[in-house]
């Protein structure tokens, strides 16, 4: 494919296309779990916007249209929570969500001295998990979703990297 997706920190700009994307990649997800309720799926515009003004945002950009993205942002115990990563299903499988993933890593290890991160991924979700993996994440514990899904936790310190597979 000869595209160039670049990544940059969002804009408030952004905000609504991070919305409607995630609409779009949550679906799957969704399914997976027969449970339309997931938190993706019910954050509303608003919402979408204080995280992009607070917390540290990133999106992948194929030309003017926003393809990926995902949310950091520190937490009390020096750890860096990660989360909503996704990409557009049709961008799916050219390493984009493992680009998105170190950008966001090293903003919030550089800039917020983030010492170790953690997500959270559905049980079900072998893409996630294996993207997660790969990039260095061990599965520490499982938590229950806001919305009732079984979540996998995972962890990594920062300034580890896993070999690239």
């Amino acid at each position: 494919m000869g595209m160039s997706v670049t990544i940059s920190a969002a804009t408030g700009q952004d905000a609504e296309q991070i919305f409607r994307l995630q609409y779009l990649c949550f679906q799957s997800e969704a399914a997976l779990y027969g449970n339309y309720r997931i938190d993706p799926l019910v954050q509303t515009l608003d919402s979408v916007r204080e995280e992009v003004a607070g917390d540290c945002v990133f999106v992948a950009r194929l030309g003017d249209e926003v393809v990926g993205s995902v949310r950091g942002r520190l937490t009390e115990d020096g750890a860096a929570s990660i989360g909503k990563l996704c990409v557009h299903p049709r961008l799916q499988g050219h390493g984009i969500g493992a680009r998105l993933l170190r950008a966001a890593e090293s903003a919030l290890a550089e800039e917020h001295g983030a010492t170790h991160f953690r997500l959270r991924t559905g049980h079900r979700g072998e893409g996630g998990l294996r993207l997660y993996r790969r990039a260095g994440y061990e599965a520490i514990g499982t938590a229950r979703g806001a919305d009732g899904i079984p979540m996998v936790v995972l962890e990594k310190r920062a300034g580890t990297y896993a070999a690239t597979a």
